[in-house]
């Protein structure tokens, strides 16, 4: 099995963290490919990583069994839309805060690895959004967490019009909208009072952002369903970003169609892997804090 490596490399210390998970890896007698971003920090390798495979990124999206992505959520939501062209499996190791993607911490992963080796994991298929702005260049952009259309630097709400499949469904003012998958929908989504969705759920949550109206609360929908949102603001521009990660402006009026996308992204869990346990140990969802014993007067 070939395990590709993907680090952030503006974490500190990255350079030792990945030296490391490769000497676990070859206890294993995995064979490892590495990012060459890391060659591209201008420092000193740890011994592990001196006779390593670096290779450009699109290679080892082509050649990897199993991509470790190393560093955090946002690390491993840039891995998979770097991937998504060959779609390989992803383990996320948490090197950052939350850690709600990324399953493993870098203290458990050796343990893990073994694991690995003797094919006990899982791969779950996690579903995708494609956006197209139809009134301009209809690039199609592609999201893992949620589509974002918000009102830019305008300091004031804008129109939007939202269809869905071939229905009119609502026209209100806001700062704007979140399309959120599964996935996203314990993002942005959620802090702004979207619902929880299991990824099981192959569903589409609509999130409005600030709505000017109390009466435009957050909508589910099914992942056959096409969601067209027609935008209009006075100000040069408005922005529809990707994952919080790729902005793009456009000139309104707008009209965005979102859809499922057909190629999912696929994670690698252990077979303990729990989402509920996740959110309950990462969102503290669902815990009573008034039973906590330092809660108590």
């Amino acid at each position: 099995m070939t395990i590709g490596i993907i680090p952030n490399t503006t974490k500190e210390n990255i350079s030792d963290i990945v030296g490391k998970i490769v000497y676990y890896l070859n206890e294993f007698n995995f064979e490892c490919l590495i990012s060459d971003t890391l060659l591209k920090l201008n420092m000193t390798l740890s011994d592990d990583l001196k006779n390593a495979d670096f290779v450009e990124n699109k290679i080892l999206y082509k050649e990897s069994d199993v991509v470790f992505s190393i560093g955090g959520d946002g690390t491993l939501l840039q891995t998979a839309y770097e991937s998504r062209e060959f779609s390989p499996p992803i383990l996320g190791v948490n090197f950052g805060k939350l850690g709600f993607l990324a399953e493993f911490d870098f203290n458990k992963i050796q343990e893990f690895i073994g694991n690995l080796s003797e094919g006990k994991y899982s791969i779950e298929e996690r579903m995708t959004l494609s956006a197209v702005c139809e009134s301009q260049d209809n690039e199609e952009l592609f999201a893992i967490n949620d589509v974002v259309i918000d009102k830019g630097k305008w300091p004031k709400m804008i129109d939007l019009t939202l269809k869905i499949g071939d229905e009119y469904v609502s026209t209100f003012s806001a700062d704007g909208v979140i399309i959120a998958t599964p996935t996203g929908s314990t993002g942005y989504s959620l802090s702004v009072g979207g619902p929880i969705i299991n990824p099981l759920a192959e569903a589409i949550a609509i999130s409005p952002l600030s709505p000017h109206i109390l009466t435009m609360r957050p909508l589910i929908i099914s992942h056959k369903q096409t969601i067209t949102i027609e935008v209009n603001s006075l100000y040069q521009s408005v922005q529809i970003n990707c994952d919080g990660q790729r902005v793009h402006d456009f000139i309104p009026p707008v009209k965005v169609v979102i859809k499922r996308n057909p190629n999912p992204i696929r994670l690698v869990h252990s077979l303990n892997f729990s989402y509920y346990k996740t959110l309950r140990n990462k969102l503290l969802w669902g815990l009573d804090l008034r039973n906590e014993p330092n809660n108590r007067s």
